[in-house]
């Protein structure tokens, strides 16, 4: 298993690409409308779970930590721990991985083709292994990892 990097010494360019990839991703011309039903972020209802690569999951630790949070809460209804489960709102949506910005449901136009997003895709992997990352994990893992260091 690779050794974690401290947050200490992980290149802040390794990030900045993350956060491009996200801008790159909201300038295609691909038509989606959320209605912040939050079915897509009911994991045990949609069996789906997003998977990030390391950059990502640094990313929405960050934001969790920002918004004043530092452990993720335990959801036994299998939500995401980023859900506010009153309101319906992402406490980290800025920072929300690239999995919970590509998968919409049904009624939003469905998720993306990977055909369409496949040159984002690659460029996360690159900084997954460029911060010695062990590949995409599923969402509550790969946060937590990032978490404890």
């Amino acid at each position: 298993m690779p050794r974690p990097l401290p947050q200490s010494i992980i290149d802040p360019k390794l990030l900045e690409e993350v956060k491009s990839v996200y801008r790159d991703l909201a300038q295609r011309p691909i038509e989606r409308n959320c209605e912040r039903r939050t079915e897509c972020c009911h994991f045990k209802i949609t069996g789906e779970t997003p998977y990030l690569t390391k950059g990502e999951a640094i990313i929405a630790a960050k934001a969790w930590k920002a918004s004043g949070r530092s452990k993720l809460p335990e959801r036994k209804n299998g939500s995401c721990p980023f859900l506010e489960e009153g309101s319906g709102k992402c406490h980290i949506y800025e920072g929300r991985p690239f999995g919970c910005r590509t998968h919409f449901c049904k009624a939003a136009g469905g998720a993306y083709a990977r055909r369409e997003v496949i040159d984002l895709i690659r460029r996360l992997e690159r900084v997954d292994i460029a911060l010695k990352g062990e590949g995409p994990l599923a969402l509550p893992i790969a946060i937590q990892k990032v978490l404890l260091q």
